[in-house]
């Protein structure tokens, strides 16, 4: 579909253009890529609890950023009615952008949803102001860490430089780099966790690591699920480090710290170097845990881990 001699992709993308945050210094479609791999695990439950409404806000997030099977996932639950208003208009829309784009699956979805609503939906509409939204985490500088071996060196100087590209704290970084792998990028545990920041091959797939035993790749995937983490569990680090050990299903199983002896120690490990139990985050990267107050008012999650 053309308007005034431009495709409805290109005319979107100039529409939807807004003042970048400091995030977007990652590399656009790598930020895009992640949307769309949180929005498939909430649509499908995998790894996290099944939320469909959170799949559809994450594919719009990753459609805007102009990423073709974000566009196509929404235009087939348009179509479909899948946890949103069945609205043909609507699918026609998505599936034109990522036709737009050469999904072949997209352009032949069109042939059953007619022509493409004329209204912009909210989705596809640009953020507010950066003053608008809320600040970026400012790194939290590693006084008290000297790098001493070649890898320490080598995975300080990386989380230093991408840390505050991700909102977080260079010490929290560093704090689960230590826990996890003890600095060995080749480390391989017996559940497959790998490389340095130890991501499971699912938690690779769902944050675009292509090559988990590379050190920056690897650091930018447990960067990436950290921010996650903490907008998830609105920066609260007991919950944050044990759903990096345990699984965020785990904590929303057991509705606060789970009762494994491994998860407690290791999130003793993490308070203990970290010395915080709180950590600023984005509340824009995800909603948070529906039953977080609840969990805060039992104080399920401090009876018994403190900070040494």
């Amino acid at each position: 579909m053309r308007l005034g001699g431009v495709t409805l992709f290109a005319a979107l993308l100039a529409f939807a253009a807004a003042p970048c945050t400091a995030a977007n210094e990652v590399d656009p479609l790598d930020i895009a890529a992640n949307l769309r791999a949180q929005a498939r695990s909430f649509e499908h439950g995998e790894m996290v609890e099944r939320n469909v409404a959170q799949a559809v806000v994450l594919y719009c997030r990753a459609a805007r950023a102009g990423d073709a099977e974000a566009q196509y996932s929404l235009g087939w639950m348009y179509a479909n009615g899948r946890g949103v208003t069945r609205q043909d208009g609507v699918a026609a829309l998505y599936f034109t952008l990522a036709a737009e784009q050469g999904h072949p699956q997209a352009a032949n979805m069109l042939r059953f949803v007619g022509e493409p609503t004329q209204d912009i939906p909210d989705c596809l509409r640009p953020d507010p102001p950066p003053a608008e939204r809320p600040a970026v985490v400012v790194q939290q500088e590693l006084t008290d860490f000297v790098a001493a071996t070649p890898e320490q060196k080598e995975a300080l100087q990386l989380v230093n430089e991408l840390a505050p590209k991700y909102g977080v704290s260079s010490k929290l970084a560093i704090a689960v780099i230590r826990a996890e792998s003890n600095f060995n990028p080749g480390a391989r545990s017996v559940k497959n966790a790998q490389g340095l920041m130890q991501l499971i091959p699912e938690t690779a797939t769902r944050f675009n690591v292509r090559k988990p035993f590379d050190p920056a790749e690897n650091i930018h995937g447990g960067l990436a699920y950290l921010r996650w983490l903490l907008a998830y569990f609105e920066g609260d680090v007991q919950l944050v480090a044990a759903a990096y050990n345990a699984g965020e299903r785990a904590v929303v199983r057991y509705r606060g710290l789970p009762p494994y002896p491994e998860t407690r120690a290791y999130v003793n490990r993490i308070l203990a170097f970290f010395g915080r139990r709180d950590h600023p985050y984005d509340s824009t990267v995800t909603p948070a845990y529906p039953e977080l107050s609840e969990i805060r008012r039992t104080k399920t999650i401090q009876s018994k881990v403190r900070v040494p």
